[in-house]
């Protein structure tokens, strides 16, 4: 996907297609999320396969291996996709993961909270209709949308295995911290201390959770902010690294590309074509 945001809508046509195409398990790179209103979907995620019925809603973060396929109920179907890059909400996309990296999938009620994320779609996607899309727009109505969910998703959260809850807490709380001083040159043992344990253990959980070291994680978390800035404002390259704890452009400029395979110029002169 090369678009930074994209919505669209899934009926029963469409779901031949699908079908009728090769549907391997994969990861993308991209957050996805589905808003099923009427329908089944068979998931396949974490191992295993669920099939559940309208209303749902599944959330798949960038890199996790699953397999969706959509089904029609009674011959109906009807879904919202929703994809979008990590840099698209950075402030948001993270606190995603310490809430689904276990539970990806939540059946719902047809009450009103769920009639309200539905016309949250409705919205987002009319606004993509414009002739010039206000992206702010866009970003606002899909963080209210998620911050509905997990609403819903507190409300049905089971009560689990006692020693993956404390693994679950410590790793959101590490993002948290995170949130608040990814920009600033420090280091996995400034989290460690700041969460009252080793880095060992910091380093097993986010292992755990996320597949990735602490330090890959802060990473990441700035190289999300550093698209953001890249896409959204004018400053330079050099600027942009400097708020982001990187002293050296050449250094910024190494990172970035390796984790991302482009240069940040490249970035943004890739970003500037899209938005044209």
């Amino acid at each position: 996907m090369n678009e930074t945001f994209k919505i669209f809508s899934i009926d029963a046509d469409e779901i031949k297609k699908i079908e009728a195409s090769k549907n391997e398990p994969h990861s993308h790179g991209f957050e996805e999320l589905i808003i099923g209103i009427e329908g089944q979907l068979e998931h396949f995620i974490d191992f295993k396969t669920t099939v559940f019925d309208a209303p749902f809603v599944s959330f798949v973060t960038k890199g996790k291996v699953h397999r969706v396929q959509p089904k029609p109920k009674k011959g109906k179907c009807n879904m919202w996709v929703i994809r979008f890059k990590s840099e698209f909400i950075p402030e948001t996309t993270f606190q995603l993961y310490s809430l689904y990296h276990d539970n990806a999938n939540l059946v719902l009620k047809p009450d009103t909270c769920f009639k309200r994320l539905v016309t949250l779609c409705e919205m987002m996607h009319g606004e993509m209709q414009q002739t010039t899309t206000d992206y702010s727009v866009i970003r606002h109505l899909l963080s209210a949308l998620f911050t509905m969910i997990e609403s819903e998703r507190r409300k049905q959260q089971p009560e689990g295995n006692v020693t993956f809850k404390m693994q679950s807490m410590t790793f959101k709380n590490f993002l948290k911290i995170l949130e608040e001083n990814f920009r600033r040159p420090i280091g996995v043992e400034f989290y460690a201390e700041k969460l009252f344990m080793s880095s060992r253990n910091l380093n097993l959980i986010c292992q755990n959770i996320l597949h990735q070291s602490v330090s890959e994680i802060i990473e990441t978390r700035k190289l999300i902010e550093a698209k953001n800035l890249l896409a959204s404002t004018d400053k330079s390259v050099s600027e942009i690294g400097f708020d982001l704890g990187y002293n050296e452009k050449a250094y910024f400029t190494s990172v970035f590309k390796k984790k991302s395979g482009q240069t940040p110029t490249e970035f943004r002169e890739e970003m500037k074509k899209l938005i044209s």
